[in-house]
Parts: structure tokens; C-alpha cells; sequence
């Protein structure tokens, strides 16, 4: 195995610089040219989803998330460029397109007077809550209908009329995720963990490479939130992503006039909230533009305010771009946050306390107060994330074009993690009868604890014909570095009796927390593991016809963990895995219906040496997650509505399961399986001008298929709520004295979670929830009035993967912007 693995490895690399060789021959036979350019509204901004087209010709495009757009594999020649949305006046340009050249034509939108009363200008186009095309999801410019893989982005025009002002308030668009986990801030963490379709993933990745946060993220610099689903390694790598999918935070760009806004906010619990988004051109040739992005949060916790619980947070975020050609384009940018917070009040199961103990089995039956807080003052914890982020782009050719990205992602933590234990009476050794009278008060600190992460990623994509047939390719390159210098320490402080009255909750602070460590000192566990991954992939887009088109990519990644300590010394190994990935799409009605089809793969790198029950010795291999997809993509009634239904399998394969030791040595065997599967829907429409919609559904059926006998057969603790759905419909005036003026409504649905769910300790259920949340605008030329109302119906619910953690109450925020 081990003389096998980088044989493949050079016969992979060998293959793909050939095919490139081969490619970029035929290319320069072909005497293409092309046309590219860039579209923007009437205020400065990218027009996204904008359609250009050849006259005369079946050729055309629509613009991408920075409003660009590229038209390639012509024959030299004179072309009319036209150029067209809902809205705005069509727009026709001659252009000369001559061989191996690449012709620039920018646009700007023009307001048109006859079609000005149907839609308003900040909505851009058509069902402005649909972003119909991603540059990351496939690593190359392809539509939604020409994608086999499901995604769902998230727009910040559905993020300003929801006054959301985070990443975590984001995903609740997201058909079938789930928060699992509130942000603890501690380096290395990633900030929340949700769930999706069984599995748990995190918010690791921006603009398509390494940029973690570790505290709540701010939405201040967020254009779009892509979340994509199943397993995802071919493209991503398996270190910052889960067989569940990814959360991709694709980030504002600078444009080329002067422009921006700024935004007060205030509301329940103490909230209160600055932002500014400043844009500027800095050269007469508006080549070089710089835009800055900043907010600062403050929050307490709804649980006893002002007593204990509070967040604070800065997030500075500038931007600089430069084009010093049509073919070079330089982008450089950072994410700084800084943050000072007092952990959410997470309750932990008691470890190996059966849950007929407790004498509830129910979130809603446990005998705490939901708006108490069981903790004081001083437990403070100060965090920091900073993302550093460079984007190189070249343009070789008409028809190939290289992408060079450098990124440094930085986390550090210091200070105090609290949290608590439901112990029954019965595990205390208080009582014989089931019961919970107290609770345990610990608090888990990081001490100078740091994560550095940096990854070189070198993409080239091709689009060209090859054999009359056209041929969208990436061929990429990466290098991922994990550094990890984290210290953990701490451990139980005290423990509290519940519904004790007038009894002070507040005793558990920080100086009773310094105190007890000054007296015992506690043990602390240290994370000091190094991992490099050095990774080759490719990707082709193959069109048989223009209705039906296959894709085809494979992952060649070599592992390399230097070992360290992980809370207990690891010795260091190497790991190659291939990932493979396979999509179909036919559109039997082009550019509105699409049946699509996907083979995905993900892995999961593991270390150790293992003997069977019979006493034979193995290796372990890299855990494997396969999933086939089918399903159907519309995009019909002239782009008013966009849904997406499918049906996926994913089976995770190699699972170890560990059966003990025998003389000092370690059996197991590594032939655990893990099932999940689902149907997802979501839509967004817009029937009527004015009127849109945002919605999804999704259900998920996971369980153990052959592991531990004590969770054989159940769900995962781990998979969130079987099924979950969202909603949101919103209706803008669009002509007449009242225009800009708006209302909201929507909302999320949960049903029961199992956050304990074994046989031995019983199931222990987070129950179902419906919240309920609103929103009224009215926007201006230059001022934006909003107020919205979360949670409308004060209802009581509870999150959490193996923990309990009770979310806020009814909240009222208002807001106001200026717009220059």
C-alpha cells in the first residue's frame, strides 16, 4: 500500500499535466477569441444575473456574483453584444472580436422609464433572492441548472430586509441545515457547528479556500452565504469540510465608484450596533478601488440580563482590487475580528448517567429556569480570528485562465469557557430515587491558544471546444497547512442546588473560578498537532449536446500529520486518498428545466494499528463517505421561480469500531456503516412584482447500520432533527408615494432531536420548535428605515448536539441607514 500510493500519485500528477499540455496545443489551433466585460447598476454596484447574449447567434451568458461576465471560444469577426434585464433599458454594442484576443465591453445598467414602476432598483433583476450562478461551487463559472451538485446561496438583499446581521442568523434560508452549537470563541473551534443531512459541518471556508472564525461571524462583509451539500471532497478536501457538505462565506468586492452606506441599530437585551460599508476609486483610471467593511456588536445574554452573559465584537474587513489590464486582476483583502464574550450557558448529559435517572427524558421537563442564569460575573473570554486573502487572476488566453490564491487564517483565545452538568441524585449518590436537585459547575479555559492555517491553492481553468464538443475544465493544485498550539485546562468548580429560593448563582464567577485553581491546580490538555495536505484535482464539464452535459473530476490527496500531542501523545503518519466525483445533467427544456444526477465522495484520514478478533493485524484505512443524488432543477416562468427537488444516499464506509484490548493490544474492526438519506426541496419565487419568496423543506433518515451494539440501528446523537423547513415572504411597494415600503414574515420548524440515543443510557430529546420572526422596511434613495420582532411567539426551545442550550426569547430591533 504504502509503495502503490505514490505511484498513483505521480501517474495522477503526469496525467494532468499532459491533459493541460493537450488542452492549451488545441486551444492555440482553434484561432478563438473572446468578449468579457463587466456590468454595473446605475449606483456603482455588480449586476448580478444579467443576461448577454450574441445577436444572431444561440450564444450567451449571464453575469456572476462580481457582475462579470466572459464569452468565449468565437470566431474572429464583428458581434452585437446585447444586453438585457427586467427593469433596466436593453443595451446593444458592436464589438470586434479577433483571434486569441480577449475584447473588453463594460455596461452600466440604465433605468428604463416605461418598465421603472415594475421593479426597484435596489432588487437589480427578477426574484432578486435567487443567485443563480456560482464561480465556487464548481471552482468554474457554471448556472444552478448547469450544476449536478445541490447548493443553496443566500443573498445579502434577503439579509438586509431580515435585518440578519450574522452568518448564524443566515443559515436559517438555508434549506435542511440546523444550528447545533452556539460559537465559543476558543481557537480552533470554527466558530458555530450546524447540522446537514446527518452530518455536523462548520463555517471554514470563504471565497473557496481556508478562513475560519472562531467567534459569531459577522454578516457586515457578506455578499452571499453558499451552503453546499454532500459529501464535497473532490474539490475542497476533507479537512474543512464533513460528509454533510460546507458553508462557503463568499466575501464584497470592491467596484469602481464611490458609494457605500451606513447603519444604527439598537434593540432588546442591551443590542446595539454600528456598520459602515465604504467603497472608493483610487486612480483616475478607476483601475485600483478600495472598500472598507466594519462592524461593532454588543449583546447580553437574555438569560438574567446585565447579571452575567454578554458578547462583544469588532470586524474590520478591507478590500482592495486592482486591474492594471484586461487580462490581470489583483485582489487583496482581510477579515480582522476581535471579540470579548461570556460563554452561552451549555448543559451537558452527565457522562454515563442513564437518563431514567434524571426522571425526565425532555428538554421541557428539566427542572431549570429557562431565563436564569446559573453563573456570575468575571467568566470572560477574550478571542481573535484574522484572514488574510490574496487572489491572483490571469487571463492566458481567450479560453484559459489562471487563478493563484494565497490565505492566512489565524485564531487565538484566552480566558474562561463555562458550562454545566445535569447529574442525577442517583449518580451523585444523594438519593435511590430518580431525580436532578443540582447541578455541576465547571469551566474549561484556553491560556494563550493558538490555530494558524495557510493554504496556496493554484487553479487553471479552461473553456474551449475539444472534438466540435465544448469542455468547461479546472485543474487545481493545493497546499494546506494546520498548525495547532492549544491549551485547555480546567474541570469542575462546584456544584449548585436548583430551585433553592433566594439561593446566589452568582458565587460562580471568575474570581471563585482563580480561587479554586489557585488552590488545586488544574490538569490541562494540549492540542500541538501539525498536519500539511498536499492535494491535486481535476474537473471537466463535458456538453455531449447544449441540453445534456456530463462532469467528471477526481482528488488525488497525500496526508501528512507530523503527530504532537492531542491531548495524549500521536504519532505521526501519511495518508493517501483519491476522492472521485461524477455528475449527469439533461435539460429537456434549455435553461429552465434541469434533471440532474451526482456521485460524491468524501474521506476521513485515520491512524492506528489494529488486530481482528483473530488475531490478525491491519492498518487503518481512510474512512469513506459515498453519496448518489437525482433530482430536478427548475428556473421557469421567465426566472420568477427557481426550485430545486432531490433525493440523496449517502453511506459512510470503514468505520472502526473498536472492540477492546487484548494483552495490551487493540482489537477492532473496520466495518462500521453509517446510513443517510433525505429529500430536500427549496424554492424562491417571485409571482407577483413586489411579492417574493424564500422557502424549503427537508428530511433526513440516518441511523448505524453495523457499528457499537450500543448504538447499532438508532440515529446518530450527532444528526439533528429528522425534518426541518423555512419560510419567508415578503412584500415591497414598487411604484406610487408609498414605494420602498415593505413587510416580512417567515420562519423555521424543527422537530424533536435526539441528543442522547443509545441503549444502555436511554434517548434524551431536544423537542420540536416553530419560530416565528418579522420585519418592516421602508428603503429610499438614501435612507433605509427598518424594525423587525425574532421569536414573535416568545416560544421556549432548546439546540444542541449532545448538549442543551436554551435560545432567546422575543426581540425587537430597529435600524437605520444612510446610503450615499
Amino acid at each position: 500500500m504504502a509503495v502503490l500510493a505514490p505511484r498513483r500519485l505521480r501517474k495522477s500528477l503526469t496525467f494532468l499535466l499532459l491533459t493541460l499540455g493537450y488542452f492549451v496545443a488545441q486551444n492555440a489551433a482553434a484561432q478563438t477569441g473572446s468578449i468579457q466585460g463587466h456590468i454595473s447598476t446605475p449606483a456603482g454596484q455588480p449586476a448580478v444575473g444579467v443576461s448577454i447574449g450574441l445577436k444572431g447567434t444561440t450564444i450567451g451568458s449571464i453575469t456572476d456574483a462580481s457582475g462579470d461576465y466572459n464569452l468565449g471560444q468565437l470566431k474572429p469577426g464583428t458581434y452585437t453584444i446585447g444586453v438585457s434585464i427586467i427593469g433596466f433599458k436593453t443595451q446593444q454594442r458592436r464589438a470586434e472580436v479577433k483571434a486569441n484576443a480577449a475584447t473588453t465591453q463594460n455596461f452600466t445598467l440604465s433605468e428604463s422609464a416605461e418598465q421603472l414602476n415594475e421593479v426597484v432598483v435596489e432588487g437589480q433583476r427578477t426574484n432578486k433572492f435567487a443567485r443563480k450562478q456560482s464561480e465556487y461551487v464548481g471552482k468554474m463559472q457554471l448556472s444552478n441548472l448547469e450544476n449536478p451538485q445541490v447548493y443553496a446561496a443566500v443573498g445579502k438583499e434577503l439579509l438586509t430586509e431580515q435585518l440578519v446581521f450574522s452568518v448564524d442568523d443566515a443559515t436559517r434560508n438555508a434549506p435542511g441545515v440546523q444550528k447545533m452549537w452556539e460559537p465559543t470563541g476558543r481557537s480552533g473551534d470554527g466558530g458555530s457547528f450546524y447540522a446537514s443531512r446527518g452530518f455536523v459541518v462548520s463555517s471554514q471556508l470563504r471565497n473557496g479556500v481556508a478562513g475560519g472564525v472562531t467567534s459569531t461571524i459577522d454578516a457586515a462583509n457578506l455578499e452571499k452565504l453558499e451552503v453546499i451539500k454532500g459529501p464535497s471532497a473532490t474539490l475542497y478536501g476533507s479537512a474543512l469540510t464533513s460528509y454533510g457538505g460546507l458553508l462557503n462565506r463568499v466575501t464584497k468586492k470592491p467596484y469602481e465608484t464611490f458609494g457605500g452606506e451606513v447603519t444604527a441599530a439598537a434593540g432588546s437585551y442591551g443590542f446595539h450596533r454600528v456598520s459602515a460599508d465604504v467603497n472608493t476609486p483610487l486612480n483616475a483610471a478607476k483601475n485600483l478601488a478600495f472598500r472598507l467593511n466594519a462592524a461593532y456588536n454588543y449583546e447580553d445574554n437574555f438569560q438574567n440580563v446585565g447579571y452575567a452573559g454578554f458578547e462583544k465584537n469588532l470586524a474590520i474587513a478591507p478590500s482592495l482590487q486592482f486591474q492594471p489590464t484586461d487580462r490581470l486582476t489583483i485582489n487583496l483583502d482581510a477579515e480582522v475580528y476581535r471579540g470579548t464574550n461570556v460563554g452561552k450557558q451549555l448543559i451537558y448529559l452527565s457522562y454515563g448517567d442513564a437518563v431514567k435517572n434524571l426522571g425526565f427524558s425532555r428538554a421541557d421537563q428539566m427542572p431549570l429556569d429557562y431565563r436564569q442564569s446559573y453563573q456570575g460575573p468575571g467568566l470572560t473570554q477574550d478571542s481573535r480570528s484574522t484572514n488574510l486573502f490574496g487572489q491572483v487572476r490571469y487571463r492566458i488566453s481567450p479560453s484559459f485562465t489562471s487563478t493563484t490564491y494565497l490565505t492566512s487564517s489565524r485564531s487565538y483565545s484566552e480566558g474562561n469557557g463555562p458550562y454545566f452538568y445535569l447529574a442525577s441524585d442517583i449518580a451523585l449518590g444523594k438519593s435511590t430515587t430518580p431525580g436532578v436537585s443540582s447541578l455541576l459547575r465547571s469551566d474549561q479555559s484556553t491560556q494563550d491558544s493558538r490555530r494558524q492555517t495557510y493554504e496556496v491553492q493554484q487553479l487553471f481553468n479552461g473553456d474551449f471546444k475539444l472534438g466540435g464538443l465544448r469542455n468547461r475544465v479546472v485543474l487545481g493544485l493545493d497546499f494546506l497547512s494546520i498548525d495547532s498550539n492549544i491549551d485547555f485546562f480546567g474541570g469542575t468548580i462546584d456544584t449548585a442546588p436548583l430551585n433553592v429560593p433566594g439561593y446566589d448563582y452568582r458565587t460562580f464567577n471568575g474570581a471563585a473560578v482563580r480561587a479554586a485553581y489557585a488552590a488545586t491546580p488544574p490538569p490541562h490538555y494540549l492540542v500541538t498537532t501539525k498536519i500539511n495536505t498536499y492535494s491535486a484535482f481535476a474537473s471537466d464539464v463535458l456538453n455531449l449536446t447544449d441540453k445534456l452535459s456530463v462532469l467528471a473530476a477526481v482528488r488525488v490527496d497525500r496526508y501528512d500529520n507530523k503527530g504532537g500531542i492531542l491531548y495524549s501523545p500521536v504519532a505521526a503518519y501519511a495518508q493517501t486518498a483519491v476522492s472521485p466525483k461524477f455528475g449527469l445533467v439533461f435539460q429537456p427544456v434549455k435553461d429552465r428545466v434541469a434533471l440532474f444526477a451526482n456521485y460524491q465522495n468524501s474521506f476521513t484520514n485515520q491512524n492506528g494499528s489494529y488486530q481482528t478478533p483473530e488475531g490478525k493485524s491491519f492498518v487503518l484505512k481512510p474512512e469513506h463517505a459515498n453519496q448518489i443524488e437525482g433530482g430536478v432543477k427548475l428556473d421557469a416562468a421567465e426566472g420568477r421561480v427557481s426550485a430545486t427537488v432531490s433525493y440523496y444516499d449517502i453511506r459512510v464506509e470503514n468505520i472502526l469500531r473498536n472492540l477492546g484490548t487484548v494483552g495490551g493490544l487493540s482489537i477492532g474492526a473496520q466495518d462500521g456503516t453509517q446510513w443517510s438519506r433525505g429529500t430536500e426541496l427549496s424554492l424562491t419565487a417571485n409571482p407577483l412584482v413586489g411579492l417574493n419568496i424564500v422557502g424549503g423543506f427537508a428530511y433526513n433518515f440516518s441511523k448505524f447500520v453495523k457499528t457499537d451494539e450500543d448504538v447499532n440501528g438508532r440515529r446518530p446523537n450527532t444528526a439533528s432533527s429528522p425534518y426541518l423547513a423555512n419560510a419567508w415572504v415578503s412584500y415591497r411597494q414598487p411604484t406610487g408615494l408609498l414605494q420602498g415600503l415593505g413587510l416580512g414574515f417567515g420562519g423555521n420548524y424543527a422537530s424533536d432531536n435526539k441528543i442522547l440515543n443509545s441503549a444502555s443510557l436511554g434517548t434524551f430529546t431536544l423537542p420540536s420548535y416553530t419560530v416565528l420572526n418579522a420585519s418592516a422596511f421602508y428603503d429610499l434613495p438614501h435612507y433605509r428605515f427598518a424594525v423587525k420582532m425574532d421569536n414573535l411567539t416568545n416560544e421556549h426551545y432548546w439546540i444542541g448536539y449532545t448538549t442543551i442550550n436554551a435560545q432567546k426569547l422575543r426581540s425587537i430591533v430597529g435600524s437605520v441607514s444612510y446610503k450615499f
